[in-house]
């Protein structure tokens, strides 16, 4: 799972009515801009990704435990429930661990497509890592933030050196 958009950090926008000249924060999902100024309900909905990624989890649980037993009514021999058990259990703590480093640093599109079944197979892994995440902050919030503020530094360093017409500045002889 991927928290991103699909851009590549913040942009450089035109000036609207009502925003600032300069790059725009990209928005995370479920926080939107929130996580910029911590305003727009960002504790509650901070709250809310916890709950609902600690219960998506647990229900996640709950239907891989049905799917055992059924492993086991169907009578397929213990090797294959050790593998199936094993091969969930790898998957998602992969995916954890996977999930967990996205939040800060982006991955590759090709790795990314490389391991989208891996990532399917081990939600529960995702799920969680979400979940402890968003007890400190929005998931993938110091990524967003370090590129903003890295971007809003590039822009301000770019607008510093454009003062005045180039055309009136006196010339060294």
């Amino acid at each position: 799972m991927s928290e991103e958009s699909g851009t590549q950090g913040p942009t450089d926008t035109p000036v609207a009515s009502g925003t600032a000249p300069g790059p725009q924060p990209e928005p995370l999902r479920f926080f939107g801009t929130t996580w910029v100024d911590h305003d727009g309900g960002y504790g509650a909905r901070r709250a809310g990704v916890a709950v609902g990624s600690l219960v998506g989890a647990a229900v996640g649980c709950f239907v891989l435990r049905f799917a055992y037993e059924g492993l086991t009514i169907a009578a397929v021999g213990t090797l294959v429930n050790a593998l199936v058990v094993v091969m969930f259990a790898i998957c998602s703590a992969i995916a954890f661990r996977r999930t967990w480093e996205g939040f800060t640093r982006r991955h590759d599109a090709a790795s990314q497509s490389s391991t989208r079944g891996l990532m399917t197979i081990g939600f529960v892994g995702s799920l969680l890592a979400y979940f402890l995440r968003s007890l400190s902050e929005a998931p993938g919030e110091k990524l967003h933030r370090k590129e903003y503020e890295a971007a809003r530094e590039q822009y301000a360093k770019r607008t510093a050196r454009r003062t005045g017409n180039p055309s009136r500045k006196k010339r060294k002889r």
